[in-house]
């Protein structure tokens, strides 16, 4: 999606406005005991509540809200009927439809105080996703933005995932130009004005291969290493893109 008039950006804001309101709120509900099973039905709820579809249930074979994804799944964890615990590490992906527009954007927060392992993963996964926005503007590559997320992972000590990636998004959930999360500066698709971005990386304290769980969906590190996700909205726009999903000053620790 490229906005071009006005009233579009007056829309996917409100759209973005609620989908991040309805993520804060799931964050604000994780603490020991819930499961993911739970926070996917109140997901649910609020979408109700705010008048707006769930975007993943349209994609084809899911039947759920969200991606909640713990420690060792790294992306499109299905909601399982597990209590979390202390020390986990929990990443909520969400979307909704509010009056034809897509959202997409991914939180990762810790259950509790963590350890310093995973308090540097974090870190690393939040840095690797927020140092590169600022290069989303007019002119740019796709793949000046996956070359500097890898770099923040891999200076951190951490891989990157190369089989899941950032997308376009707007009057669909995945629109063009892809973003993986690795490249070479100055090559890929070049960023036009207007552009709507999900910006997003897994990143990994693992080699960064996936095993897919037997529900089909969950992907898993291939040693047990434990993932965090970020993922944002912006808009493209020719000297500072627009961050629309707005959660950089979000805690990290519920």
């Amino acid at each position: 999606m490229i906005i071009t008039r006005p009233k579009q950006e007056a829309l996917l804001k409100e759209a973005t406005n609620i989908s991040t309101l309805i993520l804060k709120k799931l964050g604000e509900d994780i603490r020991v005991g819930i499961t993911p099973e739970e926070l996917d039905i109140k997901a649910g709820i609020l979408c109700k509540e705010y008048s707006v579809k769930p975007a993943f249930k349209r994609v084809k074979g899911y039947n759920f809200n969200t991606c909640i994804s713990v420690n060792d799944v790294a992306v499109h964890g299905i909601p399982k009927n597990i209590p979390l615990k202390k020390g986990d590490l929990i990443s909520i992906d969400f979307g909704i439809i509010h009056r034809g527009i897509y959202t997409d954007h991914c939180w990762t927060w810790s259950l509790g105080k963590p350890n310093m392992d995973a308090k540097k993963l974090i870190k690393a996964g939040k840095e690797a996703v927020e140092n590169c926005i600022p290069l989303a503007i007019t002119g740019n590559y796709t793949g000046d933005l996956g070359y500097e997320m890898e770099r923040v992972a891999k200076s951190s000590g951490y891989n990157i995932l190369k089989m899941f990636i950032g997308h376009g998004i707007g009057r669909t959930l995945h629109d063009s130009p892809d973003i993986p999360a690795f490249g070479k500066q100055g090559s890929g698709e070049v960023l036009r004005d207007g552009m709507v971005i999900c910006i997003e990386c897994q990143v990994v304290d693992d080699d960064g291969r996936v095993i897919i769980d037997d529900d089909g969906w969950s992907a898993k590190t291939a040693n047990g290493g434990n993932s965090v996700m970020y993922e944002y909205m912006v808009i493209v726009r020719d000297k500072k893109p627009e961050v629309l999903t707005k959660m950089r000053n979000w805690k990290t620790v519920v």
